[in-house]
């Protein structure tokens, strides 16, 4: 990475990480509440809060968004491309995935454990959800395994029609997975803004560290 990208990169962490506890001070101090409540609100029937929006086969739609979002299904991916790098003999490439993805996990549990947000109680939810709400473990994981996946996969390739290619999908899933436990009801709009804020600057984190991982020796 040249040394100007690099400063960008750091900028772009301290921005994330000012912009991370400027919201939960905020939230804490129930400065986002109306906000909060009101956009919730606007995703449901106003004649039945626990009727989100649009037909029937949308919400079906949307549960299988969230999917992608889930323990379980990012853990498969972070599994297959550990995998894949093994059987290419990268096991270097293959074990700093793996920590980078678990440790993004093991941070937002941390998180979570700290803020201890209960869940809205504004609508009814409908889909399961567990543990507490700040900042939403489904948008800050997305963002862990689909920047962190999509920065490695962008940069082994020289065009940069497919990087911008591969960097828009790593996007577009990580805000589809977000916006979709707010229409769901089980998350509060800024435990999805503090979850996509927190996971975009662990994996700009691990872009950095992957350039010492890489490089250190064996």
């Amino acid at each position: 990475m040249p040394e100007y990208l690099t400063e960008i990169v750091i900028i772009i962490i301290s921005l994330g990480l000012f912009a991370f506890f400027r919201l939960s001070g905020e939230v804490v101090n129930g400065e986002t509440t109306g906000f909060d409540q009101q956009l919730l609100l606007m995703l449901r029937n106003p004649e039945n809060p626990a009727d989100p929006l649009g037909p029937e086969w949308l919400e079906v739609l949307v549960r299988d968004v969230t999917a992608l979002g889930g323990v379980i299904n990012l853990g498969m991916l972070t599994l297959a491309v550990c995998g894949y790098f093994w059987l290419q003999h990268k096991p270097r490439m293959a074990l700093f995935v793996f920590l980078s993805i678990a440790g993004g996990s093991l941070f937002n549990s941390l998180l979570k454990e700290f803020f201890d947000r209960p869940r809205p109680d504004l609508v009814p939810h409908s889909t399961a959800a567990a543990m507490s709400s700040f900042p939403s473990g489904h948008a800050m994981m997305s963002a862990v395994a689909f920047l962190t996946l999509g920065a490695l996969l962008a940069h082994a390739s020289s065009k940069l029609s497919i990087k911008l290619y591969i960097l828009c999908w790593s996007m577009l899933l990580t805000l589809l997975v977000g916006a979709s436990r707010v229409y769901l009801g089980v998350h509060w709009p800024t435990d999805i803004i503090a979850g996509w804020i927190a996971g975009g600057v662990w994996a700009l984190l691990s872009l950095l560290a992957s350039r010492w991982f890489m490089h250190s020796p064996r």
